[in-house]
């Protein structure tokens, strides 16, 4: 009775030990296949407003009441906040930035470049 005993623990144990290591395998090997199947994503061109956009932004932000400050033409903090407040007024994605879609809301000539985009 022993003996069987003694085996069967010795059989559950490589068992353990076997499952235990292809688990340690499998978890690296899916890691480094999907890198290296998975190319990296080139990020394309950022998209940025000139410094005459940001200025009519903050026009049109001053006189829509979001924005209290300067026409700068530099996105500081104040600016940020106030095009998150106008980005949610008009149902846009809040994203504090002067993107295509918002300097196009805005009615905000683009650059040849910034259409292309």
């Amino acid at each position: 009775m022993k003996k069987i005993l003694s085996t069967a623990l010795s059989l559950l144990f490589v068992f353990a030990i076997t499952v235990a290591a292809q688990n340690a395998n499998s978890s690296t090997t899916t890691n480094s296949s999907d890198a290296a199947t998975k190319p990296a994503k080139k990020r394309g061109p950022v998209f940025r407003a000139s410094k005459d956009q940001i200025q009519q932004a903050q026009k049109i932000l001053k006189d829509r009441g979001f924005y209290a400050g300067e026409q700068t033409g530099k996105l500081d903090a104040d600016t940020r906040a106030g095009l998150k407040k106008y980005q949610a007024a008009e149902s846009l994605k809040v994203t504090g930035t002067l993107n295509k879609i918002t300097l196009e809301k805005m009615a905000i000539v683009l650059t040849e470049k910034q259409r292309a985009m």
